[in-house]
């Protein structure tokens, strides 16, 4: 029996490797996607410095929709960082996982006496590897940045708001 459940699972962890890698690639052109997106926020920043103009997501929110609570815009601040901080966070584990399905035929193929076949599965393992931690490199450092502009244009429209009132 014991035999039968070691099987099962090294067949149905298999399968998931293909599934694993398409992911890890898709996450991968995310991350890509989204420096060109944070490239052009980075741009359109510093052309336009002031505040309520293009690229300024949060505060450029709390003017339109004339928010008056700090809450509602961490709120807003925090569903505009959700997508590259999941990211940041799940594409590590991918990486674990594709790096550790190819281990256990590498480790038959070596069993085996099969060099090659040890040689293809750990290509495979630490090109995911590699593939996931880099994804989430690059998204942690743009969400970093982001929580940073973000805090700042709540910080400023608060105070804007705030010396409105007591006017």
């Amino acid at each position: 029996m014991s035999h039968f459940i070691e099987s099962l699972m090294y067949e149905v962890s298999n399968v998931f490797l293909l599934p694993v890698l398409f992911l890890i690639l898709a996450l991968f052109f995310y991350s890509i996607f989204q420096t060109g997106v944070f490239a052009t926020q980075v741009y359109v920043r510093r052309k336009n410095s002031a505040l309520k103009s293009k690229g300024y997501v949060v505060f450029d929110y709390a003017m339109d929709e004339n928010i008056t609570n700090g809450d509602d815009l961490e709120v807003f601040a925090f569903s505009k960082l959700e997508a590259t901080t999941i990211v940041t966070r799940v594409a590590p584990m991918l990486g674990l996982v594709a790096t550790m399905i190819p281990m256990g035929p590498a480790f038959k193929a070596l069993s085996n006496g099969n060099i090659q076949g040890v040689s293809d599965n750990l290509i495979v393992a630490f090109s995911a590897v590699i593939f996931s931690l880099l994804t989430a490199s690059i998204t942690f450092w743009i969400t970093a940045v982001r929580k940073r502009w973000y805090a700042g244009e709540i910080r400023e429209y608060m105070q804007r708001f705030d010396n409105e009132i007591f006017k």
